[in-house]
């Protein structure tokens, strides 16, 4: 094994904060238990808002973007483990997992790339640097809700906002203390265990929340996948005006593959592991019913490692043993200013400062000799952004802008514009639109030895455009957009540089895509329906360095792992007696993928598929406010045979058991 070249030891530097972190929260919250009563307060009070479409709580009709909404109680009662699988139901998603659980996970939203969605946990972006963010260890732990809000989202969050953003808010503490915890086991050797206790008051509220998952994989071997995810969050308020909160969620895990790059099972021992910490502080004060403030601080430091050794004595001809480690941290701090002039109008104005920082290493052993290479870099960005919204009764407008001043790329500005008309209170129509950025990796920007990096290299960029129409009649509701973008100045590699020596990657490439995504819902007694569809038609339009029959970016083709069409359903009925039914179904037209078993890669087309789940809760109450809830869940229960990637099957059906107990007041989103 190498020796890690970092400060601890991989996986001990946050394993020391995180324990310190959940440590703290549990010595507060013993020494407040005693006083906390059951005073009802909802610490996050947003039913019927949205919060990451302004980076304020706005009423959801005057969000002109198409916004979507997903309770972490609905997610719990369905027994959804990971959050790719619910976005995989919602319109304008698709996601590609490359083969097994913990394998990498990518979301494509509106037909852009894998890494133009900035997601956020409790405000903290947890990206790369770039963009790039693996959705397999994220689990839906501990989740109160999530925000989807579709299209360019930089001129207020910055770089890697081109398609969408995704904010996704931890359960608060609410309440007498709750304690929760659950066993579950099936298919595939699986097994997992949550826990969590919270409680809060008027002035103090915590909550805290352990799991662990783990499974024997898909394959004959080396398939085993293991996560643990550790979630904190407290709040406390001086005053009615002053409030402070601090969150923390930590993951740790191993997956191991036996599979080469284009997926044949050929490997005894590889595997991945990861751990990550997100740290997150915000202070506010409400100075007047009419001006607040608001101060942040955020640290997301993620160290991901490869290690691939020798698989015997024997092992010893061509590359036999790899191993690599990474460790990237990006420091965000920034003000939050708000004001509303008159009823109805907000002025919303902050400054963002950033320092992104980026470590490796690697060694490998082949048949002629060992080589070994480290990187350390870092660079620094300042920004500036507004926005005004304005909704009188029937009409809504915003708009912002956002200069960002980045020490390696330069300057960028960004904005956006919405309106949104509510027609006598059953319908609206929108209208949205902006441009957004994705810096270059550190890779793109850095990269010495097989390839050279581009320090002149600028952000990949995006134009967007979409008006829909939204439709409410009694119990039921249906949603259509129309949406188009388009973009530019991608980033490509070329193994031929235009000058000896010269830097392989270059702004050269452009695509553009469009579809209309289409929601419709209905619910009656305690059924609950929900229907989605997306069609969407990619194009590219400059495929830059990319020639030839093995090529990824072709003119004129569809880009890859984009299907031409995806319906999703799902379901709740409410039975008499704590039973309820949940059904999810998901239909993703076929796509192009590349065949990566031989040199050129092959064009391949994945075929459509049909993937249905199924689940069952009862719920057993027993004296007082607790209770003991059984679930039964069926995932992919008609053994659809499919792949979200060439050569990476996906998993066959899976019959889960397991049940919760819990003691005590009543859980967030419950009142």
């Amino acid at each position: 094994m190498i020796a890690n070249p970092f400060r601890l030891p991989l996986h001990a530097s946050h394993r020391v904060v995180a324990l310190a972190l959940a440590a703290g929260a549990a010595t507060s919250a013993a020494l407040e238990a005693s006083a906390v009563q059951d005073l009802g307060r909802d610490t996050v009070k947003v039913e019927g808002f949205i919060v990451t479409a302004n980076r304020r709580a706005a009423p959801q009709w005057t969000v002109a973007a198409n916004t979507s909404v997903i309770s972490g109680a609905d997610l719990e009662a369905a027994g959804i483990t990971y959050v790719s699988d619910a976005l995989a139901l919602l319109p304008g998603a698709a996601v590609a997992r490359s083969g097994s659980f913990g394998a990498t996970t990518s979301l494509f939203l509106r037909g852009g790339e894998s890494d133009y969605v900035q997601v956020l946990i409790d405000g903290v972006k947890v990206n790369e640097p770039g963009g790039s963010f693996d959705l397999s260890a994220l689990t839906t732990d501990n989740i109160h809700r999530i925000e989807i809000v579709r299209g360019p989202g930089s001129a207020l969050y910055g770089s890697d906002a081109i398609a969408g953003v995704i904010q996704i808010f931890t359960r608060p503490g609410q309440g007498s203390p709750r304690v929760e915890a659950g066993l579950e086991g099936g298919s595939f050797g699986s097994s997992t265990w949550r826990t969590r206790v919270g409680a809060g008051s008027e002035m103090f509220a915590y909550s805290v929340s352990a799991a662990r998952t783990k499974t024997d994989g898909i394959l004959a071997f080396n398939n085993q996948h293991h996560q643990t995810t550790v979630t904190g969050r407290v709040e406390g308020w001086l005053d009615a005006r002053t409030a402070g909160s601090v969150s923390v969620r930590y993951e740790d895990g191993v997956f191991h593959y036996p599979t080469d790059g284009s997926g044949a099972v050929v490997d005894e021992n590889a595997h991945t592991l990861s751990d990550a910490l997100n740290l997150g502080i915000e202070a506010s004060r409400r100075w007047t019913d009419e001006f607040e403030s608001r101060f942040v601080f955020s640290v997301r430091e993620a160290e991901t490692g490869v290690s691939d050794e020798a698989d015997g004595p024997a092992d010893t001809t061509g590359s036999f043993a790899y191993e690599s480690l990474a460790d990237v941290r990006r420091t965000t701090g920034g003000a939050h200013l708000s004001w509303q002039p008159v009823p109805g109008a907000s002025i919303g104005t902050g400054f963002e400062v950033e320092q992104q920082e980026s470590r490796t290493f690697s060694v490998s052993e082949s048949e002629w000799g060992g080589s070994s290479s480290n990187t350390d870099h870092s660079r620094g960005n300042q920004a500036l952004y507004a926005d005004l919204s304005w909704h009188p009764d029937y009409l809504a407008l915003n708009g912002g802008i956002r200069m960002e001043d980045n020490e390696r790329y330069g300057t960028s500005v960004t904005g956006r514009f919405g309106a949104v008309w509510r027609i006598a209170g059953t319908g609206r129509l929108r209208l949205a639109g902006g441009t957004g950025i994705k810096e270059p990796t550190f890779h793109e920007t850095f990269a010495a030895g097989f390839a050279t990096g581009n320090p002149d290299l600028g952000p990949e960029r995006s134009a967007s455009v979409e008006i829909g129409a939204d439709v409410e009649a009694g119990p039921a509701t249906l949603s259509l957009t129309w949406f188009s973008q388009t973009f530019r100045d991608l980033i490509q590699y070329t193994g031929t540089p235009q000058t000896e020596g010269g830097p392989n990657f270059h702004n050269v490439a452009e695509a553009k895509a469009a579809g209309l995504e289409a929601e419709a819902s209905v619910s009656a007694g305690g059924l609950s329906l929900t229907a989605t569809y997306t069609g969407l038609g990619t194009e590219v339009l400059d495929s830059g360095f990319d020639e030839g029959v093995g090529a990824t970016f072709v003119e004129g083709e569809r880009l890859l792992r984009r299907p031409a069409s995806t319906a999703g359903l799902t379901g709740a009925w409410r039975v008499t007696g704590g039973l309820r039914v949940d059904l999810s179904g998901v239909r993703v037209g076929s796509r192009s993928d590349r065949d990566f078993s031989a040199w050129p890669a092959e064009p391949v087309v994945l075929p459509s598929y049909t993937r249905l789940d199924l689940g069952t809760t009862l719920d057993l109450p027993f004296g007082g406010p607790g209770g003991f809830a059984l679930r039964l869940r069926a995932e992919n229960l008609f053994d659809a045979q499919y792949e979200q990637v060439y050569g990476f099957p996906s998993p066959g059906r899976g019959i889960h058991v397991g049940g919760k107990f819990r003691l005590g007041g009543a859980a967030a989103g419950e009142r």
